[in-house]
């Protein structure tokens, strides 16, 4: 059998109704992708045999905010959980964040965490450094104002490693 993801939703959705797992996600599927398994999906006899995709987890930050796969995922309630929103802390220094970083007395860290929060997802910052760990909770005494958020609309597409979203579904 060669690999496709409506293999791997049907295998998912197997599992589901077995009992083994609670839900359905997926990691780096672009609209093409959940179109796809949606289309997969509505060919079932029952929702039951469908499944329901709960979480669909991307690299998400202000330099790679893919508004085509948050509006498709938000329009359908799938939870977008955003990998790399610290992009990899080579942002730190840029003129868009360090001006907000003063403003707010916070670290750039801080408002990019801030920023896919109020954006609605689940953030996954990654470190094992103790000092940046208890700083990653410094996010909640703030908000973005309307402007902050318009500075963060980079409108780039600037990927912090190889985009699989993008990637054709049949190769």
């Amino acid at each position: 059998m060669q690999f496709s993801r409506t293999n791997l939703a049907q295998a998912l959705v197997e599992a589901v109704n077995e009992g083994k797992v609670r839900s359905i996600g997926v990691s780096n599927f672009g609209v093409q992708h959940l179109e796809e398994l949606e289309a997969w999906q509505k060919e079932q006899s029952s929702p039951k045999e469908a499944g329901i995709l709960s979480v669909n987890q991307v690299e998400l930050h202000p330099w790679l905010a893919r508004p085509d796969i948050v509006k498709w995922c938000k329009a359908r309630n799938v939870v977008l959980e955003a990998y790399c929103p610290l992009v990899r802390a080579t942002r730190n220094e840029d003129p868009t964040l360090v001006p907000l970083a003063k403003k707010h007395n916070k670290t750039p860290t801080q408002i990019l965490l801030r920023w896919g929060l109020q954006q609605g997802f689940v953030i996954l910052p990654k470190s094992v450094t103790p000092s940046r760990i208890e700083e990653n909770t410094g996010l909640y005494d703030f908000e973005l104002d309307k402007e902050d958020l318009e500075a963060l609309d980079t409108g780039a597409y600037e990927p912090c490693a190889w985009d699989p979203t993008i990637e054709p579904l049949e190769k």
